[in-house]
């Protein structure tokens, strides 16, 4: 049975620069198997599955139900899955209830918010609620500085920020640090581990380009996601852990609205748009846009 399909760049409207999203629409009657066989297939950091709400969660408000498969499992939430499917079901003739898309997915529901920026328009999704926090253990510290080939002493802090995926985080000295990394893979083990570091005030990534620039993209941080233990050594550019890091540093450590970059140590130039409200609401955004469009057989 043929489905109508999209792949979708996400975090930056360069279509190649970003991280892409498969997104399956009008995958109802599809078997777990073919979801999982299919998320596989692609070898993407995650293939989405567009189906319609639930009766709870229509009745909550909820335009569309989605579930998100990496190659090695189902995951109850992700972030750059998030907007891209937003994307795709705004763009094959979805309208939203309300002000906002409403997704249901494996935590409950995500608000995603549409934004002109001037030269188009961004999404953005709420951060979920972390569903653990707080200090790291010394055993997993000594595992993640083992992995990151690092001594402990090298980690100015950590927590976890797990909103739904697993992640545990680490902030390093500068995003120079953080850019050298060569991670041992397997020592991380089933780790789920999000690295970040600061860039000095006004200097931008070395592979910045004029283009980039012209985007007033310049960005605080540099952000890398290692995720070996689902198939997917280091994710190009990750929205869960950028809320993650958005609820742990904004309004501290960091500013309360600011720009990461992912993806530079993979020749990808991914920007995630930060902000923390006052009443400690994340939302993080960035650009997407469509690079394939078709129908898949599954």
């Amino acid at each position: 049975m043929s489905h109508p399909f999209r792949q979708v760049n996400v975090f930056s409207a360069r279509p190649t620069a970003g991280n892409p999203v498969a997104v399956v629409h009008g995958a109802e009657g599809l078997t777990d198997e073919q979801l999982a066989a299919f998320a596989r297939w692609t070898n993407l950091s995650e293939t989405t599955f567009l189906l319609d709400p639930t009766e709870a969660g229509r009745a909550a408000g909820a335009d569309y139900r989605v579930r998100i498969w990496t190659p090695g499992g189902e995951l109850p939430f992700a972030g750059h899955p998030t907007l891209g499917t937003a994307h795709a079901w705004l763009e094959a003739g979805g309208v939203p209830r309300g002000p906002d898309v409403v997704q249901e997915c494996g935590v409950g529901l995500v608000r995603v918010r549409r934004a002109d920026t001037g030269s188009g328009q961004r999404l953005a999704f709420a951060g979920p609620p972390l569903i653990r926090s707080g200090a790291v253990d010394d055993a997993d510290l000594a595992q993640i500085a083992r992995s990151l080939r690092l001594d402990v002493s090298d980690v100015v802090r950590s927590a976890w920020v797990d909103n739904g995926p697993g992640w545990v985080a680490v902030q390093l000295r500068d995003a120079d640090v953080v850019l050298g990394l060569e991670p041992d893979l397997v020592a991380m083990g089933d780790l789920k581990l999000g690295v970040v570091g600061e860039y000095a005030p006004g200097r931008a990534t070395t592979q910045r380009t004029a283009e980039q620039a012209a985007e007033q993209s310049a960005p605080a941080v540099e952000v890398r996601a290692f995720v070996p233990s689902i198939g997917v050594g280091e994710d190009p550019v990750t929205g869960s852990l950028n809320a993650g890091l958005g609820q742990w540093l904004a309004g501290n450590v960091l500013p309360s609205s600011y720009v990461a970059s992912q993806g530079t140590a993979m020749g990808r130039a991914g920007r995630v748009h930060v902000e923390k409200l006052p009443d400690g609401e994340v939302w993080v955004g960035g650009d997407t846009v469509t690079t394939i469009v078709g129908e898949v057989t599954l």
